[in-house]
């Protein structure tokens, strides 16, 4: 099951999930847009990595998806992984490539990619891996 826009508020207002800083404008009908931290160019042909200006922290039953916004994809920019764990912490690295036909450049605040939040049924064990409470840009380990 997809969490709506309401049930996402409910359980950040109940402090089970934490998208940090919210913003309403990033909220969407079954998904919340991601923002960029800092000024990043991305460059034709390249992969760039950015990080995401939010700090999330998922609940053992919940588990997201990340998709490229529409407004990139159809300039050229594809999203590298996608899949955040249930009961990680931190800021999302994106590795963000540009198969489009010029530069582009995407200013802090930036709405990226869209997360979109999975329930998981009988969820139990959380994300211990090497990238919990990640901050800034972290490259592969």
């Amino acid at each position: 099951m997809i969490l709506s826009a309401g049930e996402t508020l409910h359980r950040i207002d109940e402090g089970t999930l934490t998208i940090r800083p919210y913003s309403a404008e990033c909220q969407q009908p079954a998904s919340y847009d991601l923002r960029v931290a800092e000024k990043t160019v991305l460059e034709v042909g390249r992969c760039t990595l950015a990080h995401t200006l939010e700090w999330v922290e998922l609940p053992p039953e919940i588990a997201a998806t990340l998709r490229c916004r529409s407004s990139f994809a159809r300039r050229g920019v594809l999203l590298g992984g996608g899949f955040i764990d249930p009961g990680f912490r931190g800021q999302l690295t994106l590795c963000l490539f540009n198969a489009g036909m010029t530069g582009i450049t995407l200013e802090r605040g930036d709405r990226i990619v869209q997360m979109v939040l999975h329930e998981v049924l009988n969820g139990e064990s959380a994300y211990q891996g090497r990238y919990q409470d990640s901050l800034g840009v972290v490259d592969a380990r």
